[in-house]
């Protein structure tokens, strides 16, 4: 099995964030296949990170509604590809299987390939395309075309977790090879603000959450303060943006937001004028 080490090992700590909220009572979401790819291992990594700072676990739960809010949308407005870049563990393919719809997931073979032993021997079947390889380094378009993706089908990409192990011009480049190739899409994808790349919000938390991932080999490298003016630069027009305190307060209406985390940490979705 993949190690829990550097950004491709972080995709098991996300999953088990995401796991958590199987157990509640009333959850945001079910996540029936996740418990398939998690082990011992996986569940000891994941609580060391979250032991000092459940914030972090808290906003895995509330992007995973929000992407699973934004695909139900989509997928309603007649979306026939979802394209899932740096894709880890990821069980939408599964979870929101649609007749017609074909999903494309992006990511290093090793933990792709787990991923399919691991549905196989669950004997789960799903329209997913698995692509071995590294986007950023390849390019998005194409491993795409080399993979029976249509680009004049309506599509979403859903792009979680990557943009802050990115920079500036490998952001710019995935928005705007979409904006030039795919007739119609959206995308949405989850950022932080440059004070968390830059250890400067002013809570020695939050430095030490990013300090975790940076010893993993897999620190954030990049923060969005501007996304107007991001996606402006590829052509493209912010749909929603929503920060994580905006959605703690819409589904934990009784709870407060205990961390500056939220206010650093945002979802959103852009698309084509």
């Amino acid at each position: 099995m993949t190690e829990i080490q550097d950004v491709t090992g972080t995709a098991f700590i996300v999953a088990e964030y995401r796991a958590q909220e199987n157990s509640k009572q009333d959850p945001l979401y079910r996540d029936p296949i996740v418990p398939l790819f998690l082990s011992k291992r996986t569940r000891q990594a994941a609580d060391r990170i979250a032991a000092d700072f459940p914030p972090g676990v808290q906003a895995v739960i509330l992007r995973t509604r929000y992407f699973d809010d934004r695909l139900d949308e989509q997928l309603s407005r007649g979306c026939r590809q979802v394209v899932i870049p740096g894709a880890g563990l990821d069980t939408r393919g599964v979870r929101k299987q649609k007749s017609g719809v074909t999903y494309f997931e992006i990511d290093d073979g090793d933990i792709l390939n787990f991923k399919k032993e691991q549905l196989a021997k669950a004997e789960i079947e799903a329209q997913i395309v698995f692509i071995p390889g590294n986007y950023v380094t390849e390019g998005l378009l194409r491993p795409l075309a080399a993979n029976g993706f249509n680009f004049d089908l309506p599509s979403y990409v859903i792009w979680e977790g990557n943009t802050m192990y990115l920079n500036r011009p490998g952001v710019l480049k995935v928005l705007t090879d979409l904006r030039n190739n795919v007739a119609k899409f959206a995308i949405s994808f989850d950022y932080l603000t440059e004070a968390v790349i830059n250890f400067a919000t002013g809570d020695e938390r939050i430095s030490a959450f990013a300090r975790h991932f940076a010893e993993m080999d897999a620190p954030w490298t990049f923060g969005i303060d501007d996304l107007d003016a991001l996606a402006g630069d590829a052509g493209l027009t912010v749909v929603d943006d929503v920060k994580t305190a905006e959605l703690f307060r819409t589904f934990w209406p009784n709870r407060q937001p205990d961390s500056k985390w939220y206010d650093n940490y945002a979802l959103c979705t852009l698309a084509a004028p």
